[in-house]
């Protein structure tokens, strides 16, 4: 049952990303005045799959200068992190239930950094390494806040598993209570998944595409892959920290598929930040608030504490 749990598991997050990708141009064009795929199939419901069989059976050529063995199994390797993520999803039966959830999420977005290193370092392009150090910075930079944060709400509800969040919050949303915080949250979340306007490692104008601009065909669909099933992860556990309900309900999708759009209404938006302000947002707004915020939590549960104990 847990292989057959994780089977569907994947089809349908595989599928999720496929459609989101509509969703994501449909919406672009709206904004844009124009009407997006409409072409294949009804209203480009099509589209995706036509796409997926046009990257995947597109020629691959080879690198003569790359580390071959490290430059083809980088690819891979992300997707199957991105992948992993999803073993968190809070099933109350047949499947994993981890009581230390996001301590493995934490353990597994710290590789994240790696692959986007090694595939800029693998390919032996100037380019390539261009991208990826700016990708490392900015990635790292918005890690500490964005660990920190959670460390604030773990330190409140006292539990690493994603069930006890989700029944924490049946009566009321955390939003409400820490709404400066998932703002924070959600900038370090637009951070760590490179999307507009923190596309840094991506510069199409000065980078030509950044970190993987070496790589084509099925290796590129990968990295597509795992940046989109990063979006839409990130989107469901916005959801369960801070607007946690029944995660079989059809309310939770709704809200998921809200914050899915959420990034793409800001890609529409607002343009690329500048690298120097990213990095003083980070380090010299971000930083500071999410310390005192976590002081103040530390703070706050020594006191109640202090008068349970005494009672």
């Amino acid at each position: 049952m847990f292989i057959l749990s994780l089977i569907f598991l994947m089809i349908f997050i595989l599928l999720g990303v496929a459609f989101f990708t509509l969703f994501e141009r449909k919406i672009l064009g709206y904004v844009q005045f124009r009407k997006g795929p409409n072409k294949v199939g009804y209203l480009g419901l099509f589209q995706p799959f036509s796409d997926a069989l046009k990257l995947f059976s597109k020629e691959f050529y080879f690198v003569n200068f790359s580390n071959y063995m490290i430059y083809f199994i980088v690819p891979l390797f992300g997707l199957t992190i991105s992948l992993m993520f999803w073993f968190l999803y809070p099933f109350f039966f047949n499947f994993v239930s981890f009581f230390f959830g996001l301590l493995f999420f934490l353990c597994c977005s710290g590789l994240g950094v790696y692959i986007i290193m090694i595939s800029g370092w693998c390919s032996n392009s100037m380019y390539s390494m261009f991208g990826a150090m700016r990708s490392i910075a900015q990635s790292i930079s918005y890690e500490v806040c964005f660990f920190l944060i959670i460390l604030c709400l773990v330190i409140f509800f006292e539990s690493f598993c994603l069930i006890d969040f989700v029944l924490i919050q049946i009566y009321s949303w955390m939003f409400f209570c820490f709404f400066p915080l998932f703002f924070v949250f959600f900038s370090c979340c637009l951070a760590e998944t490179n999307r507009s306007p923190y596309d840094f490692s991506e510069g199409e104008s000065e980078l030509v595409s950044g970190f993987n601009v070496e790589y084509s065909s099925f290796m590129f669909s990968l990295f597509f892959l795992s940046e989109y099933t990063n979006i839409m992860f990130l989107s469901f556990l916005m959801v369960v920290l801070f607007f946690g309900s029944n995660a079989l309900s059809f309310f939770f999708f709704l809200k998921v598929l809200f914050m899915i759009f959420s990034f793409v209404w800001i890609r529409s938006t607002f343009p690329r930040y500048r690298y120097d302000k990213l990095m003083y947002l980070s380090w010299s707004s971000y930083l500071p608030m999410v310390l005192n915020l976590m002081i103040y939590f530390v703070c706050l549960k020594v006191y109640m504490y202090f008068i349970i104990f005494s009672i």
